[in-house]
């Protein structure tokens, strides 16, 4: 492990003296692409000694070997000419006639993703040491597993490329509570980095015992609509033992609600939808009138529904404003709380997805088929002498033992309360329902307040800025 992360960390140093990246998401994305063909190509390698029939769908002259293998190979402007010119149109329009599930990972991931790197000496180098790196090898592969989840880590703090970060502790918490099963069929509709998806191959590949157990962890599968997250999470899954990454390219709200047929129908979904976000190209049209909506978490709700089976159980995380507000967002709610069991709220403190997020999330466990009866709520609490979630000081897994403890064996306390339905329904079904017990310091502000006070100390900062204009306008 300390060789393979001092040799990441010499990528790095390469990386950041080249021109052409800006940024920590263009690096890692730059970074992502050549760790996925070095991966993809050592499984290449692997499959063909396997099985006599096997034949790559890259061409021979743009396999890895063939251009990147050798240390004392292409370099210099041959290097990024070959790159930008030949390798990545060649792999952008890669046929995928066969039906080859591999050929079409590679076409979407080159797709997608771009080379920013100017200087093809730095290119050679970093080449050179991901030559180092034998995927076939399982030690090197789990290890920079490790490496990997720490690298897409980074991305919570790389702007707006922390959106496709849910922290791991969060990931892990949700598929333990769900326990999905062999056999089973396990959903992510906004897949990410694939966090959930690897916590539920993990949870999987623990229950099985034969080659064809292992072909059940194709029914772990994901959707993701933007080019890096869908590369990043492609490579997280292979470094997950999982051959062919099971992950459409795709924008889930592109076709109406009723095109999802029985065969669509999943037992778990995982999900931490986009929220805030406003859907483009009147996706929102294709649901019915009376959830249409441009805020991205609500359709994503009411997809999550529709995509359950009966009996289906749901793990997601979702923001504050999605649990309160009249018209659409209101129906939303009636509509989870008449078809499925909403037996539980674990409420999340707001620094949990800072610095990409400050808005108070919760985790929401539901269940298709049955009505909701009463809601349990449960606060999150920070550690002891903690303030806030940081970027040094993140959730970790281990804070949610409480919750386990607590989870098979309920009983109302400062930190758990019961809501019937009922009541929620004579209060125009709203769910944002504070913790009746909460300390003082527990009360957080809503996004709303924090705006408001955000208004005010901006017009107090103006106000003293004028003062002082003043006084030097007089002197």
């Amino acid at each position: 492990m300390s060789n393979l992360s001092s040799l990441y960390k010499s990528i790095e140093k390469i990386m950041w003296t080249d021109t052409g990246l800006n940024g920590d998401a263009q690096r890692i994305e730059q970074f992502a692409w050549m760790l996925f063909f070095k991966i993809f190509s050592d499984k290449d390698k692997e499959l063909e000694v396997m099985d006599d029939t096997y034949q790559s769908p890259i061409p021979a002259q743009y396999r890895w070997d063939a251009w990147a293998g050798n240390d004392e190979g292409m370099t210099g402007d041959e290097l990024l000419a070959f790159i930008d010119r030949e390798l990545f149109p060649t792999l952008r329009n890669l046929s995928f006639t066969s039906g080859n599930r591999r050929a079409l990972i590679v076409r979407e991931v080159f797709e997608g993703n771009n080379n920013y790197m100017k200087s093809g000496t730095n290119l050679r180098k970093v080449l050179n040491k991901l030559n180092e790196i034998d995927f076939n090898r399982a030690k090197d592969r789990h290890a920079f597993g490790d490496i990997y989840e720490s690298i897409l880590k980074g991305l919570q703090s790389a702007g707006k490329s922390g959106e496709f970060y849910t922290p791991r502790a969060v990931t892990q918490f949700i598929c333990d509570t769900l326990a999905p099963k062999l056999g089973e069929t396990v959903l992510d509709p906004a897949c990410g980095t694939g966090g959930f998806l690897t916590a539920a191959v993990e949870t999987l590949k623990a229950q099985t015992k034969t080659v064809a157990d292992q072909q059940e962890l194709q029914k772990v599968k994901g959707w993701e609509y933007k080019p890096l997250p869908f590369l990043l999470a492609t490579t997280n899954l292979i470094l997950h033992d999982v051959e062919v990454p099971n992950i459409t390219f795709r924008d889930v709200l592109d076709q109406p609600l009723s095109a999802y047929s029985q065969k669509d129908r999943v037992d778990v979904v995982l999900a931490n939808p986009p929220f805030g976000g406003v859907v483009a190209n009147g996706n929102e049209t294709n649901f019915p009138a009376t959830f249409r909506t441009k805020e991205s978490a609500d359709l994503f709700l009411v997809l999550i529904m529709h995509l359950l089976k009966d009996g289906g159980r749901a793990g997601v995380v979702l923001p504050d404003g999605s649990l309160t507000g009249e018209g659409v967002k209101q129906r939303v709610r009636q509509k989870l709380l008449e078809d499925c069991n909403l037996h539980t709220i674990v409420r999340l403190p707001n620094s949990v997805f800072q610095p990409y997020a400050t808005v108070a999330t919760n985790l929401l466990f539901f269940t298709k088929g049955t009505p909701t009866k009463e809601i349990w709520y449960y606060q999150h609490r920070l550690p002891e002498g903690q303030k806030a979630y940081s970027k040094t000081k993140t959730i970790r897994r281990e804070e949610f033992q409480p919750i386990e403890d607590w989870w098979h064996n309920r009983q109302e306390s400062e930190v758990a309360w019961r809501v019937p339905v009922q009541t929620i329904i004579d209060n125009g079904y709203d769910l944002d329902i504070k913790n009746p017990s909460a300390r003082p310091d527990e009360i957080e502000e809503s996004s709303i307040k924090i705006l408001e006070r955000i208004d005010d100390e901006q017009n107090q900062i103006h106000a003293i800025v004028a003062q002082l204009k003043e006084l030097i306008y007089e002197v």
